[in-house]
């Protein structure tokens, strides 16, 4: 058995607040605004590993509005998801995102954001990997406004209890 997941956050740029992007600070002017620390890019991952394994979302999970999550790491929420999704059975295959901002340049970044995930998932570098674009100056992104991330994971089961899911084949 396995499953696809997809996920996908967008965020504002701001003066005053780091620009992180799956774990990583990246120098730069203006970061993400967010209830949480505003990590675009394990937000989207999450909602795609939760939305894989049928779990939920991050918004029912970790809600915008409860105090509990003002300026939380993301990495350790996606930790969190990371043990959830073992507990139901589920292990990672892969993880591919998209990151979609008009700057920072991500290419000299992404190894280090690899890394980066790859330990918080403890899985290898070689399940994960993450492509830069730009907006071409269109909309918000293309304005330096804002930034997006989109994240597209497989599992498969980790047990043979979801084989059962299969009956119907």
């Amino acid at each position: 058995m396995i499953r696809i997941g997809l996920g996908k956050d967008l965020h504002c740029l701001v003066s005053g607040r780091p620009f992180l992007l799956g774990g990583i600070v990246i120098p730069f002017e203006k970061g993400e605004a967010g209830h949480s620390d505003g990590d675009v890019l394990i937000h989207a991952i999450i909602d795609a590993l939760l939305g894989a394994a049928c779990l939920g979302d991050i918004g029912e999970l970790f809600p915008p509005g409860d105090p509990k999550w003002k300026d939380a790491d993301s990495g350790k929420l996606l930790k969190k998801i990371r043990d959830m999704i073992r507990t139901e059975g589920w292990r990672i295959i892969n993880i591919d995102c998209v990151i979609t901002c008009e700057k920072p340049k991500i290419l000299p970044f992404r190894t280090l954001i690899r890394e980066s995930l790859a330990n918080i998932l403890k899985i290898n570098t070689g399940q994960i990997f993450i492509k830069g674009k730009t907006a071409e100056g269109q909309d918000s992104i293309g304005r330096g406004d804002a930034v997006e991330a989109i994240a597209v994971c497989l599992l498969t089961a980790d047990t043979d209890d979801h084989l059962s899911e299969l009956a119907w084949v």
